[in-house]
């Protein structure tokens, strides 16, 4: 059956995204796979235009897909629907939303800031998905029907499910009290989204993973990357392909009927007691 061969299964030739948070880190890994795979065209934003920038001009002469650099900072519904207006003055339809763009804070639990610490925090991890997701739903939904729904992806963390705020990823005395929260609100977030628009063919599911290299694990890597193994019943940190091999999953035939899903992509880490290995 032709249908089920790879390319069909878990292609996305001619496809179009949109990745936040896509000139770096897990945003750059998922890309690099869209754009190596046959995606048409892939949007990637960030509030700095020169890290997409650079992105672009990289993927664009060493891939077939075209990636094209926006400017947005989501800390606002405003700055959302900013966004979300800047991909519907170029495309009819968007296939693929991955919700990347977050940011992680650590202080001590008795000096934890307020204005970084949660409002800001929140309003990047959780508020931004939502209203960039509902902003989006007419291209997602153009189009759209049970074997090819619109795909949204929202980067959730195993912080979402562990009540351990410390460890390697912060410093000394540290803790990542708001980040660890955030997250558990973008797991529900993905599985009250996704039942609210089952009837417009769009799912949602979000990705969760442990420890990967980016800006946000950088300073615990480097501190402490051979303990990171060592708590990891793999015993490794997660790689480029294993970051596009489940996002390719997502964005494919193959997901095509899986809706309000988080899946870890740890290692097997949130099955282990290593409390320190937690991102």
């Amino acid at each position: 059956m032709s249908s089920l061969k790879v390319e069909n299964l878990f292609g996305v030739k001619g496809k179009v995204a949109l990745v936040t948070g896509g000139g770096t880190g897990l945003g750059k890994m998922m890309t690099a796979a869209l754009v190596h795979n046959g995606a048409k065209r892939v949007y990637i934003a960030s509030r700095k235009l020169k890290n997409v920038e650079e992105t672009a001009n990289e993927f664009n002469a060493n891939y077939p897909g075209v990636v094209v650099p926006l400017q947005a900072d989501l800390i606002s519904k405003d700055q959302a629907y900013d966004l979300a207006d800047q991909v519907k003055e170029r495309e009819q339809r968007l296939h693929i939303l991955i919700n990347n763009s977050g940011m992680s804070w650590g202080a001590p639990l008795e000096d934890f800031p307020e204005a970084d610490g949660w409002d800001k925090l929140f309003a990047l991890n959780v508020k931004s998905l939502f209203y960039l997701t509902t902003a989006l739903l007419p291209l997602l939904a153009n189009g759209a029907d049970n074997i090819d729904p619109g795909r949204v992806i929202n980067v959730s963390s195993v912080a979402g499910t562990t009540p351990v705020a410390g460890g390697a990823l912060a410093s000394k005395g540290n803790g990542t009290y708001s980040y660890n929260v955030s997250k558990a609100a973008v797991n529900h977030l993905t599985r009250v989204l996704a039942v609210s628009v089952a009837d417009k063919f769009v799912t949602v599911n979000a990705i969760a993973p442990g420890i990967f290299p980016s800006k946000m694990t950088a300073y615990g890597i480097k501190q402490a990357k051979t303990q990171m193994e060592k708590g990891q019943p793999l015993g490794r940190i997660g790689t480029t392909e294993d970051m596009a091999g489940l996002a390719l999953f997502l964005c494919s035939r193959a997901s095509s009927h899986i809706t309000g899903t988080i899946v870890p992509i740890d290692g097997g880490a949130t099955l282990a007691d290593s409390s320190y290995a937690r991102l």
